[in-house]
């Protein structure tokens, strides 16, 4: 969105994650809120419907304008029916403007966890946050950006360049918000990957491209029942996003058979017409920034009038409105619109765990770390302490002073409290007797003095990116560079050469080149600590002290240089995504080329061994022939392989290990990346301790898109099945043949 602004996790809502983060019971799920909810809600809506005029229709499908409600998106209340203010508000990491609620994690530091509990404990969370506000439409999660590009500003929104991360992770976070009755919103649809002329460029993909990588986790939000899905700013192939007819009733309606409403991103409707014709249901915030251009409201009424939109179109519409709702069960016992509530409970739990367990080791020489009672440490950088000017001194964020927890945007929400890496330090250093000399300065005058004679130095490095409608220090939404900020390189730098124990402490939106850093002999460490929103310092001592031992892993790559990645950002009015499918992993691996850390990456504290791989598997070649429900077709979401694999914890201490399966297709399929992640697990391990980490295959994780055929095909041949602890770390290798 374009704004330019002023519990305990319930059993049940565990009961479909499985240890893969792959699928879930199918037919559980459909019995309980697959088509048949759908069906009900679509009788409940149609029932509505009869009872109301055609401007009670244009009302629900048209916002009352910007900043002229409680929330950032209102539509009218409609007495016919009892239907409310419909309150739409940001976002995908909690209640923005809220006045007491909780600032969660970012989704990018979700995905680093790899933690399925987690992740869905997350959208329980931020659901029952939306619903103690009153707020009807959470606008989240995010799978676009999918990050295809390491610079892009608002990657950190969505949670990485993986489809099948992602979708699993919307899966998660949709069913979790929407299990409070909350209407979740998939965002944003699609190919909105960079905040460079993102309201004029023209996003040029190729059908397989499209299929494969950014439509992929919206299929999953889709099967997850998502109620609406927000419609981006940019061309898809020519045509405005929220008016292309292609993507908005070709892909996702009737591909995906989704049943709910494609809302515009704000101010991103071009027509009334085109709009209308072509899949738009609803219009935010229902006028341009200055409250002038209204495009819906009385202009669509008179296209109806008139007969260039159908009256039937319209009735669908409302419809695909009324059915979230009615989904949800909003029509009974509804709390009023209260953004000031006090909604926190004990939801700073869910942070803590995701901004520590989300926490990356990428070097750990002597095995420094983890820290114990050391006489002496130093604190160094100006992102150890919460920004002078106060926590939240920045509008939406919008600046890179003091500690990092999130990046800038309409994305992001005021923090209750923060706690900085220096204040965990502080108070665990009181309780072991150790003294800390803090220089909370980018500079690097005063290094030595402060670095040298300490047990260890802790120098803390930013990158910072957010939403294209705020520069930061001449930045606008995308890093220019993937450099630290703050000259972070030369700082680390003088730390280094005052203190041989030097550990640097990275927070950053998304990748950054490393190798500056890791040329200095004194740099022992790097804790890539991501954006741990407000239990930052917490979560960070957690790791460092050993009360945990780090089990997070990459989401991302981090190149050597930025041109390995070869997917720049794009200054002209057109991004031909020729990479295609190779982004990320899958072009570091296509064009061999050596990544400094891979995706998938993560040291711990502790040993694990990998044995005992199994494969099983009943698939057959072919092309999918399921009716469509909820996601697509119904036989792409059948289990029709299972891989096991046992890990050990074999040193000496508890930890938690993320096996990772890789999917290689055969020879007879079209050109398709050397390896794809099609599961990952997240065990728990005692020292001495085994688990068996199971792997279940759905169909459309074995298919590609045939551009021919126009559907998801199982070629025939060899599938490699790789697992093993990163995407360059296979430790077990098998096969089966189709």
């Amino acid at each position: 969105m374009h704004l330019r602004t002023f519990a305990v996790l319930a059993a049940s809502s565990l009961a479909w994650a499985d240890s893969t983060g792959g699928e879930k019971n199918h037919e559980a799920r459909q019995a309980g809120s697959g088509p048949a909810a759908w069906d009900a809600a679509y009788s409940q809506a149609s029932s509505a419907l009869s009872r109301l005029s055609q401007q009670d229709k244009v009302n629900i499908v048209t916002g009352v304008g910007w900043n002229k409600g409680p929330c950032v998106g209102n539509t009218p209340a409609i007495g016919s029916i009892g239907y409310p203010q419909l309150c739409l508000q940001d976002g995908p990491l909690g209640i923005r403007f809220g006045g007491s609620v909780t600032a969660f994690t970012p989704g990018i530091q979700a995905a680093s966890t790899w933690d399925v509990e987690l992740i869905r404990q997350r959208g329980v969370y931020l659901g029952a946050e939306a619903k103690g506000v009153g707020v009807h439409v959470l606008l989240g999660p995010v799978a676009g950006a999918l990050g295809k590009i390491p610079n892009g500003g608002r990657n950190w929104e969505g949670f990485g360049p993986d489809p099948y991360l992602t979708g699993i992770a919307m899966s998660e976070t949709i069913e979790g918000i929407q299990s409070n009755g909350v209407q979740a919103c998939a965002k944003h649809f699609i190919l909105n990957e960079q905040e460079t002329n993102r309201e004029t460029i023209n996003s040029v993909v190729d059908d397989r491209t499209m299929h494969e990588l950014y439509l992929f986790p919206y299929a999953d939000a889709v099967h997850s029942n998502v109620a609406s899905v927000m419609c981006s700013y940019n061309k898809v192939n020519g045509s405005w996003a929220c008016e292309n007819d292609k993507i908005q009733n070709g892909l996702l309606k009737k591909e995906l058979g989704f049943k709910g409403y494609v809302m515009s991103d704000w101010n991103a409707q071009h027509t009334t017409n085109g709009a209308a014709n072509n899949g738009m249901d609803m219009t935010m915030p229902g006028s341009d920034y200055n409250g002038r251009t209204i495009l819906w409201g009385p202009q669509l009424n008179t296209a109806v009038n008139n007969g260039q939109v159908s009256k039937a179109r319209l009735d669908d519409m409302v419809k695909r409105i009324l059915a979230g709702w009615y989904l949800l069960k909003q029509n009974t016992g509804y709390p009023a619109i209260n953004l000031k509530a006090n909604v926190q409970g004990n939801h700073k739990e869910n942070v803590r765990a995701v901004a520590r367990d989300g926490i990356v080791l990428l070097k750990n020489d002597d095995n420094i770390l983890p820290l114990k009672k050391p006489s002496k440490l130093a604190v160094i950088g100006s992102s150890s302490v919460v920004n002078p000017a106060g926590r939240n001194a920045c509008t939406d964020r919008g600046c890179n002073t003091g500690a990092l927890g999130m990046g800038w945007g309409s994305g992001t929400v005021e923090y209750p409290y923060f706690v900085a890496p220096y204040d965990a330090l502080k108070t665990r250093a009181q309780s072991d007797g150790t003294t800390i000399n803090l220089l909370s300065s980018d500079s690097t005058s005063g290094v030595a003095n402060a670095a040298s004679g300490a047990d260890a130095a802790l120098v803390f490095i930013t990158a910072d990116s957010g939403e294209g409608y705020i520069t930061v220090e001449g930045v606008t939404g995308d890093r220019p560079n993937l450099d630290p900020w703050h000259n972070g390189n030369q700082l680390v730098q003088a730390v280094a050469q005052a203190n041989k124990n030097t550990i640097v402490v990275v927070h950053s939106t998304g990748p950054i080149i490393l190798e500056t850093i890791l040329a200095q002999p004194g740099v022992k460490a790097v804790v890539w600590a991501g954006l741990p929103s407000q239990e930052n310092g917490n979560a960070l001592v957690d790791v460092l002290y050993g009360l945990v031992s780090p089990s997070g892993k990459l989401p991302y790559t981090i190149a050597k240089q930025e041109s390995d990645y070869g997917a720049p950002i794009q200054r002209g009015g057109t991004d031909q995504f020729t990479e295609g499918l190779f982004i990320d992993y899958r072009h570091f691996d296509k064009q061999g080329i050596a990544p400094r850390y891979e995706f998938g990456f993560g040291l711990s504290y502790t040993n694990f061994t990998y044995s005992s791989l199994s494969v099983t598997s009943t698939a057959s070649p072919g092309a999918a022939t399921g009716e469509t429900i909820p996601g697509g077709r119904s036989d792409l979401w059948e289990i029709v392989a299972t891989i096991t694999a046992t890990v050990k914890n074999t040193g000496g201490v508890q930890g938690a290990e993320v096996p990772q399966l890789y999917i290689t297709f055969p020879s007879s399929a079209p050109s398709t990346p050397p390896k794809q992640l099609r599961g990952f697990a997240k065990l728990k391990l005692a020292p001495g301790e085994s688990k068996t980490a199971t792997f279940n295959l759905r169909k459309r994780d074995i298919s590609y898109w045939d551009t021919a055929r126009q559907n998801w095909v199982v070629p025939s041949g060899s599938f490699g099945v790789a697992v093993g602890a990163s995407s360059r770390d296979l430790r077990l290798n098998g096969k089966f043949d189709v």
